[in-house]
């Protein structure tokens, strides 16, 4: 298969390329993209080197996949061009994520909704990613009433910039910042730009793409999203309300059981998930499971996952190995 990915050069696009390699996607061409300024540049796929196109002559070798990590306007901008030209777009950014006429998927989930039709399919928020892939089985069972979260996000998530004032404010060198604050030792209250409301544009992500991956307008969700000094991966609180009773080791089970999810909870073994632990892996990793005491039918949890991988790459990755395995893209297209 053609696979082109937009933003190859940058670190989600790097990231993406690693996961392709890892899953061994079936790549029979690669063609790494970029913005006019790395174009002529290299980069190593499985021992090879490809050379950094631009998106014109990307569009010319017609790939059957086109997996975005470029920014929102770029996408905007060059998404269509590529589905026009037959190529199904995974994309990463925020661009089409709450247009009603593109799907948002997260595999485990609602993988089923995709058809050949779909050209450009909407790689959710991370911090939804993870939380939904742990809601689904719960949700499935007990029906989820409300959702309170809080998380607790990496470095990583705002890009290497992010990481390169970290590292710096750590050492004492005094660089370039990408916060309004500094980051080491600090917390800050405060991913996204402020809307109306009082909520950043991040927590109001997390509220509108749940309601649409999980198919149900009916699920409350508030959230709280912070930035935290750490890499890895993004840690979140999660507690949720059900319609119906509970079973707490039924959870468990359901949780053991899901797709996509790892139960670490042992609080008696200090077993519990951290981004140390979640750091370049797929999966995302539950604990902290506990009744809430305070309000019936109501569980506290603990969810980490990279954001990178599972929050990012691995999850456009994922969409794009269903997408083959039920024949909407690949020779199918081809046949189109």
């Amino acid at each position: 298969m053609k696979v082109a990915v937009v933003g190859a050069t940058g670190l989600v696009g790097t990231k993406m390329l690693q996961v392709l390699a890892e899953r061994n996607f079936p790549v029979t061409e690669l063609i790494p993209v970029a913005s006019e300024k790395s174009v002529g540049k290299e980069i190593t796929f499985k021992g090879k080197q490809y050379k950094v196109v631009s998106v014109e002559d990307a569009i010319k070798q017609k790939p059957d996949v086109a997996i975005f990590s470029a920014g929102g306007s770029t996408s905007l901008a060059q998404a269509p061009l590529f589905a026009a030209a037959g190529t199904t777009v995974i994309d990463n950014s925020s661009a089409w994520r709450m247009d009603p006429t593109k799907k948002l998927v997260v595999p485990e989930v609602n993988a089923g909704v995709l058809t050949a039709d779909d050209k450009i399919i909407a790689n959710p928020n991370c911090s939804t990613i993870q939380m939904v892939v742990a809601l689904k089985p719960l949700h499935d069972k007990y029906k989820i009433k409300r959702v309170v979260v809080s998380t607790y996000q990496s470095v990583t998530g705002t890009g290497v910039k992010a990481v390169d004032q970290l590292f710096n404010e750590r050492k004492g060198i005094d660089g370039p910042k990408v916060y309004p604050y500094q980051i080491d030792l600090n917390v800050l209250p405060h991913i996204d730009v402020f809307t109306e409301n009082g909520y950043t544009k991040e927590e109001m992500k997390m509220v509108k793409e749940t309601n649409k991956i999980m198919g149900d307008d009916s699920i409350k969700v508030t959230a709280t999203t912070v930035r935290i000094p750490v890499m890895g991966g993004h840690s979140e609180s999660v507690n949720v309300e059900f319609l119906h009773e509970y079973d707490l080791s039924e959870v468990r089970e359901l949780l053991a059981n899901a797709p996509g999810v790892v139960l670490v909870d042992d609080v008696a073994n200090l077993k519990y998930p951290m981004p140390l632990d979640a750091h370049d892996k797929d999966e995302v990793f539950v604990g902290r499971l506990r009744r809430d005491e305070s309000q019936e039918k109501t569980l506290n949890m603990w969810i980490v996952s990279d954001n990178l991988r599972k929050g990012a790459a691995t999850n456009a990755v994922q969409i794009a190995e269903y997408l083959a395995e039920k024949h909407l893209i690949g020779a199918v297209a081809e046949i189109n």
